[in-house]
């Protein structure tokens, strides 16, 4: 089995966009990644790497395999070619006993939250600490009221996932993601179907995680205003391939033409904001 410490990396320069050195391994890497589901290629050799404690956003249209890039990631789907490095490992090949441990490294939060119906908020987040049994019922509320807190949704702690609104589910998804203490958080298309105040909380609340908890992270998003906000690295996903990776700042200066269109709409959806 090969480990990160074999891969070549592209090219990748070592340094941020800061000059920040990064630690040689990527958490998260994509070497000439393909997937199709019979006559549907949904990605077609897709490269890129994600280090620790960065966020990389991957947009593209709906039906780009934005969402089975995840999928790979979390082991729910094997690639039909290249290879997948999750939390520095080579998990290509790795069975489910196997990705049951990088699953408590890397969380997912669904689009629809995924939140058990008959459980109170509370609850919701408690379950990942219950399955730990290392923890009493006194930390285990402590714990919850924090992170229920950090996601502003502390008021709700009583309430069923079917009386809160759709941000406010995913607020708590990402409370119960972090409840888990991952390294890594995956996040599918968090702002689609919210209203624009939602869509900035949930933004913000993405950002602060990664800065105050040092998380890496990948979003899934079509809203390049959540990309900007977010990213330190940017894949652009059309026709299956990855036609940009780069920084925010060098997407708006690609002179790829699909890359340009994308921008372009993106200004015109939504005049007046920044």
């Amino acid at each position: 089995m090969a480990h990160s410490s074999d891969h070549e990396h592209n090219g990748h320069s070592g340094h941020d966009e800061n000059g920040h050195e990064h630690p040689r391994n990527p958490y998260i890497e994509f070497q000439h990644v393909s997937k199709a589901f019979g006559d549907n290629v949904v990605l077609s050799d897709v490269s890129f790497q994600v280090f620790p404690g960065e966020t990389l956003c991957i947009l593209g249209r709906s039906g780009v395999g934005k969402s089975v890039s995840l999928h790979n990631i979390m082991g729910f789907l094997k690639p039909d070619s290249g290879r997948v490095v999750v939390a520095f490992h080579d998990i290509t090949d790795y069975n489910e006993a196997q990705m049951e441990v990088i699953r408590k490294k890397v969380t997912m939060v669904f689009q629809n939250g995924a939140l058990f119906d008959s459980l109170s908020v509370g609850e919701n987040v408690a379950f990942p600490l219950r399955e730990r049994r290392d923890l009493d019922e006194e930390q285990i509320f402590q714990i919850v009221d924090g992170l229920l807190d950090m996601v502003g949704v502390k008021p709700m702690r009583d309430l069923l996932p079917s009386d809160l609104s759709t941000g406010m589910k995913r607020s708590v998804a990402i409370a119960r993601a972090l409840s888990a203490q991952p390294e890594c958080i995956l996040y599918d298309e968090p702002t689609t179907m919210v209203d624009p105040l939602m869509a900035t909380l949930l933004g913000d609340l993405i950002q602060k995680l990664k800065t105050q908890l040092k998380l890496t992270s990948i979003v899934v998003t079509h809203d390049m205003r959540l990309a900007k906000k977010l990213a330190d690295r940017i894949v652009f996903l059309y026709e299956a391939q990855a036609v940009f990776v780069g920084s925010v700042a060098e997407m708006e200066k690609s002179q790829h033409e699909v890359v340009q269109q994308f921008l372009e709409l993106d200004a015109l959806v939504v005049p007046g904001r920044d």
